[in-house]
């Protein structure tokens, strides 16, 4: 069975590779100039054809590299984890600049957070490359789907992914309930950092 990326299998890791270099550059010159990190970790991958094939079943899409690529555009995955909020922004901030990248989609559940409290950053990056696509353009376009959140953030979503895929869970009702309430809690905590972080910060400036 070919491969359902086709052809632009080849392609996917350099385009990520790519991209991680560039948010590598801009964190190197970010510590340069503040003697700060940017962010914490990164963690990237490219989708697995199983992984692939299975999320075109449940979405009622053939299984072709149209579908894979074009349609579902989580083929290529980033997740950055900050250590403050503010992170996420000035990282966000980053990207937008970024040659032959195109913002195709943005969600900010930090300030609007989902009603169970997931809090995170989302965006969908239409990405120019030099490579040829799945629909014939010789200079195809590829889209890297990232998620940014802090240290805390990611420690809950964690969790709640553990919840929400475990069968046969007990006292679900409880389980949600204590979830968003440390969910909340995590929020303020991620906050009073932020603040003590921006106090340090201007003292050094005084």
């Amino acid at each position: 069975m070919n491969s359902i990326y086709d052809s632009c299998e080849a392609y996917l890791p350099i385009i990520l590779q790519t991209f991680i270099q560039d948010i590598e550059e801009a964190a190197a010159n970010y510590k340069k100039e503040t003697n700060l990190k940017l962010y914490e970790h990164l963690h990237a991958r490219i989708k697995t054809e199983k992984s692939m094939r299975e999320k075109c079943q449940r979405k009622g899409l053939p299984q072709t590299s149209q579908s894979a690529l074009k349609e579902i555009r989580d083929a290529i995955g980033v997740r950055i984890i900050t250590g403050f909020t503010d992170d996420i922004y000035r990282i966000v901030e980053y990207i937008r600049q970024m040659p032959s990248i195109h913002i195709f989609k943005e969600k900010d559940y930090i300030r609007q957070v989902k009603p169970n409290g997931y809090r995170s950053y989302h965006l969908i990056l239409e990405v120019t490359t030099p490579y040829p696509d799945c629909l014939g353009n010789d200079q195809g376009t590829y889209f890297i789907e990232i998620q940014l959140r802090t240290i805390a953030m990611d420690s809950w979503a964690s969790l709640e992914h553990q919840m929400k895929y475990k069968k046969n869970i007990q006292n679900p009702e409880r389980i949600t309930r204590e979830l968003k309430r440390c969910a909340d809690e995590l929020a303020s905590c991620d906050l009073t950092m932020q603040t003590i972080r921006d106090l340090i910060q201007r003292s050094d400036q005084d």
